[in-house]
């Protein structure tokens, strides 16, 4: 009785004081990463989703990631109590593509990293992750991999169209077309397409021909920095 309760008095006294100024310091530069993290994956990014929406997360992602380490390293009570809180956090929000995932994890690595107080291993380490996106997608351009543009068609009644259909359209009409998602469901199909064209009017017959096909066809071009032109 008496070990448990000397345990349980360590678990109440165990908690150090946290400093606000270098608090509020790490929070400024966690503020400040996330936000050229946001711009990197905008400009870099190969995501067919809507990449200037989705890098708005990484801002309170990471403050929010180094608040919470912040808070916790200062009481063991509360690390324990964390394991438990967040066994019963479920993320519902679908992760469509890989590379969404891996600029979340650089985002929450931000926050871990100035909530333990390691900020010079943060910047650095996170200078290093931005410089080699940056150098690996200026290579990749220079060599020709990437596509002109993403192609997504969203159609309310997969019974009347299909993706056969589609694929056969962009066939004829496009330079180069390379499937990259495919969601459908009995009321909806969304396909997300890399396409290439010669010229202008080979993209206007495409946009012609696809409409044809249903004139309620939801057609959206995004170059690789994701502005709509549709």
């Amino acid at each position: 009785m008496d070990s448990l309760q000397t345990f349980q008095d360590f678990l109440a006294t165990n908690r150090s004081q946290i400093p606000i100024v270098a608090f509020i310091f790490n929070l400024l530069l966690t503020a400040i990463l996330s936000l050229i993290l946001a711009q990197v994956y905008f400009k870099y990014g190969n995501s067919l989703s809507n990449r200037k929406l989705f890098g708005r997360n990484f801002l309170s992602i990471a403050m929010t990631t180094m608040l919470i380490i912040t808070v916790v390293k200062s009481s063991l009570a509360l690390s324990l109590g964390l394991v438990g809180a967040l066994s019963i956090i479920r993320f519902r929000a679908a992760i469509k593509e890989p590379e969404e995932l891996s600029y979340l994890f650089l985002a929450i690595s931000i926050g871990l990293g100035f909530g333990a107080d390691q900020g010079v291993i943060t910047i650095a380490a996170f200078i290093v992750i931005t410089l080699m996106i940056i150098i690996i997608k200026k290579i990749s351009r220079k060599a020709g991999d990437e596509q002109n543009l993403h192609l997504t068609i969203s159609v309310d009644n997969p019974k009347v169209i299909n993706v056969e259909e589609i694929v056969d359209t962009l066939k004829t009409h496009c330079s180069t077309i390379n499937l990259k998602r495919v969601d459908e469901t009995a009321e909806f199909l969304e396909a997300s397409f890399l396409v290439e064209f010669d010229d202008f009017q080979q993209f206007n017959e495409t946009k012609q021909a696809l409409q044809k096909l249903d004139g309620k066809m939801k057609i959206l071009f995004l170059d690789n920095r994701g502005v709509s032109s549709l």
